[in-house]
C-alpha cells in the first residue's frame, strides 16, 4: 500500500514532508517491521539503488531522482530533461519477481482490454519490466519504472461524490478479472483470514499495533472472532472472491489528467443505456462483455494507480480499502451506498452481499491497526498511532452490537 501517491513533482515535493532515514525512537525491538522501517541507513541505501537503477533505462546521466514517499516500497520521481517518470524500488520479502510481473500483467490487461486507464510500464534498455539492482549490505532489490500520469487525487472536500464513480470503475475491474485468462505464470497473494490473522499475517499482528493494551486486546479479539465467523459463512465462491486491487482508495485514483495511453471506452449513442461497456474501444468495434451494464460517466478520465497490493480476495474488500483511514467519518454509510449504486451500473451486487459491507470495512480497519504497528517509518502511521487503535475499538463495539 503506497500511502501518498502524488503525481506531480511540485505537489510531491510540497506534500511529501521530511523522509526519515532511521527508525523512530519508539520502534519496539523484536516487532515484525518491514525492512524500509528497520533503520540502519536503509533509506539512504535505497536511494542509491534508485540512482543505480537508472543506468538500466533510457535515462540521461543528469536525471534528477527525488524520493516521493516510503510505504510498502520506496517511490521516486525521476525528471530527465523535462520528462517525468516514476521509479518504484521494492521492499524485500513482500513480492517475488514473478509476482511483480503478474501485477504488471494485470494492470496492462486492464488498460488494453477493459478500457481502465492505468500507468504504462516503461521497460529497461534490455526490455525487462522488472530489474534487479544491487543493494550493498542487503539482497538485490527489484525495481519497476512507470510513465508519469498527470492529474491529482479527488478533492478531499468533495469526498462523498466520488464513491459512485469509484464503485463503477471497481466493478469494471472485477468484471475483467472474472473473465480474464491469466498467464500460466500468474501468481499473487491472498487477502483472506490467514493473511489477516494467521501465524504470519501479511502486515503483522494487530496485537502489536500502537496503543493495544489489555482492554484494546479484549475488544479487538472479539472483533477478530466475529469477523472470522462472518467471513467463513460468507464463503469464497467465484461470485464473491477473485482478483482485486485491494487498495482502491481515492488516493490511488488520478483525475483531471490525460488517460494513460490505453484504449478509451467509447460513449454510448444518445439515448442509449449509458457510457459504454468494458471491452469497447476506439481501436475497433465494440465487443461488450456479457453481464456488463452502463459505465458511470464519472469514471471518464480516471486513472487507477498503485497495484502493488493486488491479489485474490473478496470483491467487497475493495470497498473496505476505499474507506481506509476514514471509516469513522459520519458520511461513510452514504459513501458505501453510493459505491454500491455505482457498482450496480456494471455488475450485480446482491442485497445479501451488501449487508456484509461493514464486515469488510472492519476487516480492513483491523488490518490497518497491524499495518500502523509494523510501519513506524511511514508518516501517516506515526501520525495516526494509538488514536487509530482507540477509534477502531469504538467502531468494533458498534459493529459487534449490530450483528
Amino acid at each position: 500500500m503506497e500511502v501518498h501517491d502524488l503525481p506531480d513533482a511540485e505537489d510531491a515535493l510540497a506534500h511529501a514532508g521530511p523522509i526519515r532515514h532511521d527508525p523512530p525512537d519508539d520502534a519496539l525491538p523484536g516487532r515484525d517491521l518491514h525492512d524500509l522501517s528497520a533503520g540502519g541507513g536503509v533509506l539512504g541505501r535505497v536511494e542509491r539503488v534508485a540512482r543505480r537503477a537508472l543506468r538500466r533505462y533510457d535515462v540521461g546521466p543528469d536525471a534528477e531522482v527525488m524520493l516521493i514517499n516510503v510505504s510498502e516500497n520506496a517511490t521516486f520521481l525521476v525528471v530527465d530533461a523535462g520528462r517525468r517518470l516514476i521509479l518504484r524500488v521494492h521492499r524485500l520479502g513482500y513480492h517475488s519477481r514473478q509476482a511483480i510481473a503478474s501485477e504488471l500483467d494485470w494492470l496492462t490487461a486492464l488498460r488494453e482490454e477493459a478500457g481502465v486507464p492505468t500507468p504504462r510500464v516503461v521497460p529497461a534498455l534490455d526490455g525487462s519490466r522488472v530489474v534487479g539492482v544491487a543493494d550493498p549490505g542487503a539482497a538485490p532489490r527489484d525495481c519497476v519504472m512507470f510513465a508519469h500520469v498527470p492529474g491529482a487525487e479527488p478533492a478531499e472536500h468533495r469526498l462523498g461524490e466520488h464513491f459512485g464513480p469509484l464503485g463503477a470503475i471497481t466493478a469494471r475491474m472485477h468484471l475483467h478479472a472474472r473473465r480474464w485468462r491469466r498467464p500460466a505464470s500468474f501468481t499473487r497473494f491472498h487477502w483472506d483470514e490467514d493473511a489477516a490473522f494467521g501465524p504470519r499475517p501479511r502486515w503483522g499482528r494487530w496485537q502489536d499495533g500502537a496503543g493495544v493494551g489489555r482492554e484494546e486486546h479484549a475488544v479487538l479479539g472479539r472483533l477478530e472472532a466475529a469477523l472470522c465467523d462472518r467471513l467463513a459463512r460468507f464463503g469464497k465462491g467465484p461470485e464473491r472472491y477473485g482478483l482485486i486491487h485491494a487498495d482502491l482508495r481515492l488516493a490511488n485514483l488520478l483525475v483531471g489528467g490525460a488517460a494513460s495511453g490505453g484504449r478509451a471506452a467509447t460513449a454510448a449513442p444518445p439515448g442509449g443505456a449509458g457510457q459504454g461497456h468494458p471491452g469497447e474501444s476506439t481501436a475497433g468495434a465494440a465487443v461488450p462483455s456479457p453481464g456488463a451494464r452502463r459505465v458511470d460517466r464519472g469514471t471518464a478520465g480516471v486513472t487507477v494507480i498503485d497495484f502493488d497490493d493486488c491479489g485474490f480476495g473478496w470483491y467487497l474488500y475493495d470497498l473496505g480499502a476505499a474507506l481506509s483511514f476514514i471509516e469513522h467519518h459520519p458520511g461513510v454509510p452514504e459513501m458505501a451506498e453510493s459505491w454500491a449504486g455505482g457498482y450496480r451500473t456494471v455488475l450485480d451486487l446482491p442485497r445479501e452481499d451488501e449487508r456484509e459491507i461493514w464486515t469488510f470495512i472492519m476487516l480492513r480497519r483491523l488490518l490497518l491497526v497491524a499495518w500502523i504497528g509494523s510501519h513506524p517509518a511511514v508518516a501517516i502511521a506515526r501520525e495516526l498511532g494509538a488514536g487509530y487503535t482507540e477509534g477502531t475499538c469504538a467502531l468494533a463495539e458498534r459493529y459487534l452490537a449490530s450483528i
